[in-house]
């Protein structure tokens, strides 16, 4: 596939005209990231934004202690980084692959010039921005005013779309990684684990497959109506 033609299935570019696409083509950079490769760190210089294509990355900040606090895992087609183009300041996290994967690189004072003669850009990537806003939003208040098994809850529920057709859904990250999202330890993930399977609101297989059996009372744990 050409490069014109993997840029124009990305969303953020969809809807542009061929040629602008072209100039797109033109100051993109492919680079291929390894699994635990550190893409940027925080306090970098923000000198472009990327483009997952393919494979898994997270964003995520360290405490002074060193303790991670996973903000977004990044999906294929979707930007990261992004805050740099449009302030020019150095990265707020880091970025993590969390898997072999390729990526499109998009430098800054480039692609900033594009935006000057392709006001639509600019529309779809503020669109990109505040959906991360409104999820930012709702992380915090569920870090903030919810435990964790409300937080769990809450992040069942969201992926409950995705499951397969005998309700199985399988979780896309560890654990530790889930533990790290919510903001809580191991630890205390698989006890609240253990008991939503011995209240009969979900069932596990392995490490990955969730099923969720008591909708309405998970929905009841996620708006703080009902406690383990």
């Amino acid at each position: 596939m050409e490069i014109v033609d993997q840029i124009a299935a990305i969303p953020l570019f969809q809807g542009l005209q061929r040629s602008q696409l072209e100039e797109l083509a033109m100051i993109v950079v492919a680079q291929k990231i390894k699994r635990g490769q550190i893409i940027f760190a925080e306090g970098d210089a923000g000198t472009g934004f990327y483009v997952l294509t393919f494979g898994r990355v997270k964003i995520f900040k360290l405490s002074p202690e060193g303790k991670e606090q996973i903000l977004h895992i990044i999906p294929p087609g979707e930007p990261f980084g992004e805050v740099a183009v449009f302030a020019g300041e150095p990265f707020p996290a880091y970025a993590e692959a969390m898997e072999d994967g390729y990526t499109f690189f998009f430098p800054r004072a480039a692609f900033i010039e594009l935006i000057r003669t392709n006001p639509s850009l600019s529309l779809s990537m503020m669109a990109i921005l505040a959906r991360r806003l409104r999820k930012f939003a709702a992380m915090i208040e569920a870090l903030s005013l919810k435990e964790v098994p409300g937080r769990l809850a809450d992040h069942f529920l969201y992926l409950s779309s995705q499951a397969d057709k005998n309700g199985w859904l399988t979780l896309d990250i560890s654990k530790n990684q889930l533990a790290s999202l919510l903001g809580t330890i191991p630890e205390t993930l698989s006890r609240i684990l253990t008991r939503m399977a011995k209240e009969g609101m979900l069932e596990t297989s392995g490490q990955r497959l969730i099923r969720i059996l008591d909708r309405a009372g998970l929905q009841e744990l996620a708006a703080g109506d009902r406690r383990l």
